[in-house]
């Protein structure tokens, strides 16, 4: 084996000097190398061919006769005609928000990153999903290794999580514990055991005893998700990976761990409240738009099957500086209240605070409006908020912002039960958005009554909801047209 060198690697894009740098010449952030052992990469490279080669020969897949056969290459055309991909076969979950953030369910030799703020419930929703998918699949075995708890620890934390199923005790045989953090003994019990999912909690805890650094470094992160790479496409395993998150909101380690798995989801939460967020970031099976919401309890995660009515006020009277917003989460549609309070402003420049929505998309629409509708806001504050801590970037949200600021500004109320679809233009236009039509399904069924539409809308999508006297549809071309319709 050749000697190993010691050097420094980048723990945003795992760049490796052999000197110190302040800042990174690959990826250019500042105080980003850290010091470490590194080997040759041939010494890597062969060492990921082995692990192939080593669970290939295990025929961990269920049809041992197509594993045997498994060549190295295929062919994209034979004989001048393309190839039909197989259809993609996945397993429920048992958690219908977690099989839409995935795509429809979980891929057999996907490699997924779970990333999330200490305590937020990772741990919880992946003990859930495996007993989730033990309960729709007798069959299926899963391993959880865990490098933070112990095997009580977690035995425990499953015995408050809901257990049972038409009042009869879950089937939970399938379900294998293992407190473990060195990467080759957990190979090991994947060997004996044969599972079909495996959950690595977390990734920032397990090493490797190829690379002779301290768990949680650079090398030792990079190195461990590529052998686990290596094991999910091999042995056809749905490999799970939980990764820290950093105090900017990023998974912890080298970009280059983001860039190998097939599917990032990150677990969101705001202090104090109950309900979590899951977002998809990448997605190789999926759209990256789609939105899980759960909700904390003592038992475990519940899903929320209505998630407008976490993101809605329950006022019954009208207030100044409030509107109602209809953002696409992926192919779910919601309905948000968002806030505004403009307010006279002691200071030579107004602040303009924004919480949920882009701060320079806030002072865009206040612009508009000072612009189309003669507002003054130069000398006031802006502050606005969207309510549930939801974060907005559709465009189409941006009607419903205009109108929650000249509440504010002119201290009139809207009335209860409106809704606003649009996109403003820097000319003052509202233009129209996609998927209205689910937009406008969605206000009906909770019970709106008016939906003010861009002008530019297609009558098709909303003639039959306004015939059946079921929504009452207001057409604005211009912002201006605002002010004369409330």
């Amino acid at each position: 084996m050749a000697k190993p060198k010691t050097g420094y690697s980048c723990k945003n894009c795992g760049h490796f000097s052999s000197k110190w740098l302040g800042r990174c010449p690959a990826c250019e952030e500042w105080n980003s190398l850290h010091e470490e052992i590194q080997y040759s990469e041939s010494e890597s490279s062969s060492s990921i061919v082995n692990i192939r080669e080593e669970f290939r020969r295990e025929e961990f897949r269920t049809d041992s006769d197509n594993a045997s056969k498994r060549e190295d290459w295929v062919p994209l055309h034979v004989d001048g005609e393309a190839i039909a991909p197989k259809p993609m076969a996945r397993l429920s979950t048992g958690i219908s928000e977690l099989d839409r953030v995935l795509g429809g369910g979980l891929v057999p030799d996907s490699f997924t990153l779970l990333g999330g703020d200490p305590g937020i419930g990772k741990s919880t929703l992946l003990l859930q999903m495996a007993i989730g998918v033990c309960q729709k699949n007798p069959e299926i075995k899963v391993l959880y290794a865990s490098g933070e708890e112990s095997v009580d620890q977690i035995r425990g934390r499953s015995n408050r999580l809901v257990m049972t199923q038409s009042g009869k005790r879950s089937n939970l045989e399938g379900i294998f514990l293992s407190a473990e953090t060195q990467l080759e003994r957990v190979f090991g019990t994947v060997k004996e055991i044969k599972p079909q999912i495996l959950v690595v909690d977390s990734l920032q805890t397990f090493s490797t005893g190829f690379v002779q650094s301290a768990p949680g470094s650079v090398g030792q992160v990079r190195e461990v998700a590529a052998r686990l790479m290596a094991l999910a496409k091999s042995a056809g395993i749905a490999v799970w990976l939980v990764g820290h998150v950093t105090k900017e909101g990023s998974i912890a380690g080298p970009k280059t761990v983001e860039h190998m798995v097939d599917t990032v989801l990150y677990f969101e939460g705001e202090g104090g409240q109950s309900y979590r967020l899951l977002r998809t970031v990448k997605n190789r099976f999926g759209s990256t738009r789609e939105l899980g919401v759960f909700e904390m309890e003592g038992e475990g995660l519940r899903e929320v099957t209505n998630p407008s009515s976490l993101f809605l006020s329950e006022r019954k009277e009208a207030v100044s500086g409030t509107a109602i917003a209809a953002p696409m989460e992926g192919s779910r549609p919601l309905l948000v209240e968002v806030q505004a309070l403009v307010t006279p402003s002691g200071l030579a420049m107004p602040r303009r605070t924004s919480v949920g929505l882009d701060g320079t998309r806030v002072s865009l629409l206040a612009a508009i409006l000072e612009k189309h509708m003669k507002l003054t806001l130069a000398a006031q504050d802006l502050f606005f908020n969207v309510s549930g801590g939801l974060k907005l970037s559709e465009p189409a949200c941006d009607l419903a912002a205009a109108a929650a600021i000249w509440s504010s500004a002119k201290e009139r109320a809207l009335p209860l039960g409106w809704v606003f679809i649009g996109e403003l233009g820097l000319t003052g236009e509202v233009r129209a958005v996609s998927q209205t039509e689910m937009r406008l399904l969605e206000a009906r069924r909770l019970g709106f009554g008016t939906v003010v539409l861009p002008a530019t809308t297609p009558k098709v999508i909303y003639e039959k909801l306004a015939a059946n006297a079921e929504l009452k549809v207001v057409l604005i071309a211009r912002v201006q047209e605002l002010s004369s319709i409330l």
